[in-house]
């Protein structure tokens, strides 16, 4: 009898769910996809904008305008503060495409973006303060956040040394935009259609802003383009993940637990697909924080979501052509090239592996201990070191005998 009832209430399932599976035009995927390419084609423009905007503000003046910067620490504090404020690593790399195509020096952006990969794991350990009402579940997801964070600092404490005394990223990063350019600056053939694409909305934006005289018209588009910025990933992070964090969790769960590789390789494609590693990483805290996964097992998928966010550096380099397509593209490019190396450095050496495994699990016991601590540690990483660090700096410039 059960069996005859299921089998006459299947076949009219489809029929009776047809007129309300559709729902409003604006819900369905074909829709969100064609907004999901609208809002790319902002991006670019927004990009187009600072770096257009920069070169007619600072005029010959560039280098004098980014002294404060010339230190490769300040540099890496201003990506880990301006990241933390706007919670976007993704933001923050494409203002720095922007500016580094407008004459921002790719030696003092580079830092920029180390920092930008430590600003970013804010949102994930603010999202593991939603377990303290239980301490074994919250030490478990402080343990999965902050893992993100070590690893981000020791690659810092690893790579920035050698980039301030030989600069490698720098040197790597522009071989290979050479080589995708054909070895010269002239221009990204490839993509001479998302200029002409562009132009006109750009060349509306310009002469919207002709009235306030180069500085601050120059001014007026950088300002008009970090907006742009900042909404359009904000739309096309929950348009993505309308259309994709289902997918996502499905790809989490089947590929975490696999082995290193298939994490990492999980962690690039879904944060990929949702342009943003602060929503790949916090999607897998409250799984460790609940005891479903382990912080051995998701510690590989944050390697990897560092690397799936510098989709949206090279994505804004595609905006320029000419000459200033070379250094656009080479920041991009040194960006990827410091999260992959990072990885096959310090998840590659036996020596370095687990010390962000180690360090996350010593400080989430101190934090379960002491919960203000947790709340402390945010602070102190991301606002109060970094600002002292900066009176610090404007001290030592400041005193006699110090140029």
């Amino acid at each position: 009898m059960v069996q005859t009832a299921r089998a006459v209430t299947l076949p009219s399932e489809p029929i009776s769910s047809t007129p309300t599976a559709r729902g409003p035009v604006w819900e369905r995927p074909a829709f969100q996809w064609l907004a999901v390419m609208l809002l790319v084609y902002l991006l670019i423009v927004a990009v187009t904008l600072i770096g257009g905007g920069f070169r007619q503000a600072a005029g010959e003046r560039a280098e004098e305008l980014f002294q404060f910067a010339t230190n490769p620490f300040m540099g890496l504090i201003i990506g880990t503060v301006s990241t933390a404020l706007i919670q976007s690593s993704s933001t923050v790399s494409a203002i720095i495409v922007g500016l580094v195509a407008g004459g921002l020096p790719v030696s003092t952006a580079v830092p920029m973006i180390m920092g930008a990969n430590i600003g970013t794991t804010i949102t994930n350990t603010i999202v593991s303060l939603g377990h303290l009402g239980d301490d074994d579940e919250f030490e478990r997801a402080f343990a999965a956040a902050t893992v993100h964070d070590f690893f981000n600092l020791w690659s810092v404490v690893v790579f920035l040394p050698l980039e301030i005394a030989f600069h490698p990223l720098e040197q790597i990063g522009g071989w290979l935009a050479k080589g995708m350019l054909g070895g010269t600056a002239v221009g990204m053939k490839g993509f001479d259609f998302v200029n002409a694409a562009t132009t006109p909305l750009v060349t509306f934006f310009e002469r919207l802003t002709d009235g306030l005289g180069a500085e601050g018209g120059g001014i007026a588009m950088i300002a008009i383009g970090v907006i742009m910025i900042v909404s359009t990933i904000t739309a096309m992070g929950r348009a993505l993940k309308g259309l994709m964090v289902g997918r996502a969790k499905q790809i989490l769960h089947s590929a975490i637990g696999r082995g290193a590789f298939a994490g990492i390789i999980s962690g690039a494609i879904i944060t990929v697909l949702v342009q943003s590693s602060s929503t790949t990483t916090s999607l897998i805290v409250p799984l460790v924080g609940a005891g479903l996964l382990t912080l051995q097992q998701i510690y590989p998928f944050t390697l990897g979501a560092n690397i799936g966010t510098c989709i949206t550096a090279l994505l804004a380099a595609t905006a320029f052509t000419g000459q200033h397509a070379l250094p656009a593209l080479q920041i991009a490019l040194v960006h990827l090239t410091y999260n992959v190396i990072g990885v096959l450095v310090i998840y590659g050496l036996p020596i370095l592996r687990d010390m962000p495994l180690r360090n996350a699990r010593a400080l989430s016991k101190l934090a379960r201990k002491r919960k203000s601590f947790a709340l402390a540690y945010i602070l102190a990483v991301f606002f109060v070191i970094p600002l002292v660090v900066v009176g610090v700096s404007k001290l030592s410039s400041g005193a006699p005998g110090v140029p």
